[in-house]
């Protein structure tokens, strides 16, 4: 069976799951990985056979999808901000709203004007792509990074030695725990979504992705934003900045917790039009 002929056997298998170009598109994807051939060198190999052992494990995908499991899941990796990352069940799965979190946070930073000993904090950062990114862009800052759970941070770990950045990985149970040092930036995308939320979320997020990044850990959607506040007060230096992924429900009562604790505090819409965060500066 050739490359494009199976290309019909998995968009028709996935055609209660994906819109044509949905199931088309993850088809090149795992194409890519089982044969080697990006998109335009498929649409010059279409002809070519697939070996039985390819058609064994594409077989085996299409069952994996059906199930509801990401295919970023399935595949062990993702692309983010331009780059590659390992990612797995203990870690959510990158959204786009992070990488335009990150392009607030590294525009406002570099028109801040700080120095070389720029220390960043990231808070819940699951698979490591805040840190990362961040020290791709600020090779000299000094960035620490906090999560509970201890299987993120073996992933976010394995992300980092993989781009060959050093960031210090913290394993802290942040709500429950104080800071020790003072950051000129704290960024975070917490657990966000409340817990009375949860029937609106779809099962392919909630049975596949960890239920700890996802959803407040009590009643209080915004217990996370009420201590990184508070943190805000003794840990972040002066003229620091945050920057922060909010629930689009929340986004006044987000700023709100912010307006006594800095100087000049923002929210913004993602390009969905969504009040998705708050930023501001010390």
């Amino acid at each position: 069976m050739t490359i494009l002929e199976f290309k019909k056997i998995f968009t028709e298998n996935l055609s209660s799951f994906y819109t044509f170009s949905e199931s088309a598109e993850i088809y090149s994807i795992f194409i890519e990985k089982e044969v080697g051939y990006n998109k335009f060198e498929q649409r010059q190999s279409g002809n070519e056979k697939l070996s039985e052992i390819q058609i064994e494990n594409l077989n085996k995908i299409i069952s994996e999808l059906k199930t509801g499991k990401p295919f970023q899941q399935i595949l062990g990796e993702t692309e983010f901000y331009g780059l590659k990352f390992f990612v797995d069940e203990h870690v959510l799965i990158p959204r786009p709203e992070t990488e335009e979190l990150l392009e607030l946070a590294i525009e406002e930073i570099k028109k801040s004007g700080f120095k070389n000993n720029l220390k960043i904090l990231d808070i819940g950062t699951g698979s490591g792509i805040i840190p990362i990114v961040m020290k791709k862009h600020f090779p000299q800052a000094e960035i620490s990074a906090i999560d509970f759970s201890e299987n993120a941070l073996k992933t976010a770990k394995r992300n980092a030695d993989f781009h060959e950045v050093e960031i210090n990985f913290i394993h802290q149970d942040y709500l429950n725990e104080e800071l020790t040092e003072t950051y000129d930036v704290i960024i975070s995308n917490p657990p966000y979504i409340g817990i009375d939320e949860e029937g609106q979320i779809e099962d392919s997020v909630k049975e596949f992705e960890p239920k700890m990044a996802l959803f407040s850990p009590n009643s209080n959607a915004l217990v996370f934003y009420e201590k990184i506040a508070q943190d805000c007060k003794k840990y972040l230096g002066e003229n620091g900045l945050v920057f922060l992924e909010i629930n689009q429900k929340l986004g006044n009562e987000t700023k709100e917790l912010f307006v006594d604790v800095l100087c000049e505090v923002e929210l913004m819409k993602d390009l969905s039009g969504n009040e998705r965060f708050v930023w501001g500066r010390k």
